[in-house]
């Protein structure tokens, strides 16, 4: 099959945390044999937000720990998605891509029976800005990827699709695995961005507050942290890191003793079922996780066992301090945890899924004959 996938950036993960399963995808996929181009502009937001504040270092970076995956960077005014559609079965458009892209997209797949096309939605808009996702000319498409049932169903009751699936995200384990041997530097790490004021509350009460509570040590990374932030970081005995690629995750993880999860407010209010790419990734790595209360209402993992739940700051102290005492339930929760993903929520189940979805919609799904492979620069 051939697959043409037009994403926000492959090769940076600058505020864009979708990049992380949008790149594993594209090595299940190639893994298989399928011939696979991602499209992504030139000048998008992640991309140009990371060369300005690192220089092209980080995209060199990416090109050696991602040395199967290749983009074709185009300029927005000059791309012309039509002129290459036709080389493609199956096409998935990522909703974090321009509206008039997005539409120009479905005008080719009007002209093209064969080509299907899919468009993914991994954010929390349909909830907080109906209007500004109903507004995507969704009318040719031939439905809609969802990372979580709510927002599928939302899509099919308020008619922006006429199908949708159920999407979760899921660990890339190629990359996300435990890392063994690593000195350990720090008892707690948190690695996620500050975000807008969707969680600052939440992240004073669960993270910073109970690791000042806890006299704990260890490291907070992320991006778009103001300097009140950071200054609430230093203050609760953690060192404020900045960015990090997120394919040396597993190592920082390996550092440190625990993680937790801290949800945005629209996810832990209005859309359960949505865990969002962090747990995944941190269960993976096998690191003990700890969680602010979230609704897995469609039941991904096992709460008490693959990770711990605390209602509160206090109980967030004390669960952080349990399991840096504890190695048998450290020991426990990385195992249990570990498990889950492997049995279930990795790149390769998520391509499974997709494959499955494909076949419904009439597509071979075998994979190509000739050479896949990612072309263009990156």
């Amino acid at each position: 099959m051939r697959v043409a996938l037009f994403y926000h950036s492959l090769v940076s993960d600058w505020n864009h945390g979708n990049a992380h399963f949008l790149r594993g995808v594209a090595g299940e996929l190639l893994a298989r044999g399928h011939a696979v181009q991602v499209f992504e502009p030139r000048n998008g937001w992640s991309r140009t937000n990371l060369v300005a504040q690192h220089g092209p270092a980080p995209l060199a970076a990416f090109r050696r720990a991602y040395p199967q995956l290749r983009s074709v960077v185009y300029h927005r005014g000059r791309f012309d998605p039509a002129g290459v559609l036709d080389r493609f079965d199956l096409a998935i458009v990522h909703e974090w891509n321009d509206r008039e892209l997005v539409r120009r997209i479905g005008a080719a797949r009007r002209r093209r029976p064969r080509l299907r096309v899919l468009f993914h939605d991994t954010h929390h808009r349909s909830v907080t800005a109906p209007r500004s996702m109903a507004a995507y000319d969704l009318r040719h498409y031939d439905g809609v990827l969802a990372y979580g049932r709510v927002i599928r169903d939302l899509y099919l009751e308020r008619g922006w699709a006429a199908r949708a699936w159920t999407w979760h995200e899921a660990a890339d384990v190629r990359m996300f695995r435990p890392v063994i041997g690593r000195e350990r530097r720090g008892d707690l790490v948190w690695i996620g961005n500050w975000g807008d004021g969707e969680r600052s509350a939440e992240l004073r009460r669960f993270l910073l507050g109970p690791a000042r509570r806890a006299g704990l040590d260890g490291s907070v990374f992320g991006v778009r942290y103001p300097a009140t932030a950071q200054r609430a970081v230093e203050r609760a005995g953690l060192a404020y890191r900045g960015w990090i690629a997120n394919y040396r995750v597993p190592l920082v993880f390996a550092e440190h003793g625990v993680t937790v999860h801290v949800p945005r407010r629209p996810y832990a209010r209005a859309l359960p079922g949505i865990p969002t790419i962090r747990p995944f990734e941190a269960l993976a790595c096998g690191i003990p996780l700890v969680c602010s209360p979230w609704d897995d209402s469609e039941g991904l993992f096992t709460p008490g066992r693959d990770y711990l739940v605390a209602r509160d700051g206090d109980e967030m102290a004390d669960c952080l301090e349990r399991v840096l005492s504890d190695a048998r339930l450290a020991g426990s929760l990385s195992r249990h945890g570990l498990r889950t993903i492997l049995a279930r929520h990795t790149c390769t189940h998520r391509v499974d899924e997709l494959l499955a979805i494909c076949r419904e919609l009439g597509l071979d799904v075998a994979p190509e004959a000739e050479e896949a492979a990612l072309e263009g620069p990156a």
